[in-house]
């Protein structure tokens, strides 16, 4: 049996480096760029098995610096319930802008509360992203309008701001680069 004895500046070293070994760092680096403000109104959950049903009502806003509408019927959340009791989310809706165009945004998503968080949230509280574990989203964007053809061309991602349960939802969008 062999005893490593580890040289107290080396162990110093590799544990100021976050513990990363060679070829273990990232080669490129994302940025993000804040794209919007969505607020959604939300209807109480409908339960089928490990799917849980939200419909999202007409009248939700997104407003940024490039976009600016009104969430337009249809719209739509199908949840699934992971064997751990955290959701994934599934999630279609139409924004008509201001200006009158119509975009598709999916996104799916994970969401983690603690147990506590959770029962807050199915009482009717409002839950913040400083009580979620984790709560982040990946929009994509669909459209036929030229003027917001960029939209089909980028990733984004959300982050829960708010939640109500069977009242709204409240996101932060930004594109990633």
């Amino acid at each position: 049996m062999r005893i490593w004895i580890i040289s107290p500046i080396i162990a110093i070293g590799f544990l100021a480096s976050g513990g990363e070994s060679r070829g273990q760092t990232p080669t490129v680096s994302v940025e993000t760029e804040y794209l919007a403000t969505v607020e959604l109104p939300v209807e109480l959950p409908q339960s089928a098995g490990s799917r849980v049903i939200v419909n999202v009502p007409a009248g939700g806003t997104v407003r940024g610096p490039k976009i600016n509408g009104t969430f337009v019927a249809p719209a739509g959340d199908w949840l699934i319930v992971m064997p751990n009791g955290s959701p994934r989310l599934d999630v279609r809706a139409t924004i008509k802008t201001d200006d009158g165009e119509i975009i598709l945004v999916t996104y799916s998503g994970v969401i983690a509360f603690s147990k506590e968080v959770s029962d807050r949230f199915n009482n009717g509280e409002v839950i913040t992203s400083k009580d979620a574990k984790y709560f982040i989203t990946a929009p994509q964007f669909t459209t036929g309008s030229k003027k917001y053809d960029w939209l089909n061309q980028i990733q984004a991602v959300g982050k829960m701001v708010s939640l109500q349960r069977g009242v709204n939802i409240k996101y932060d969008w930004f594109i990633v680069r």
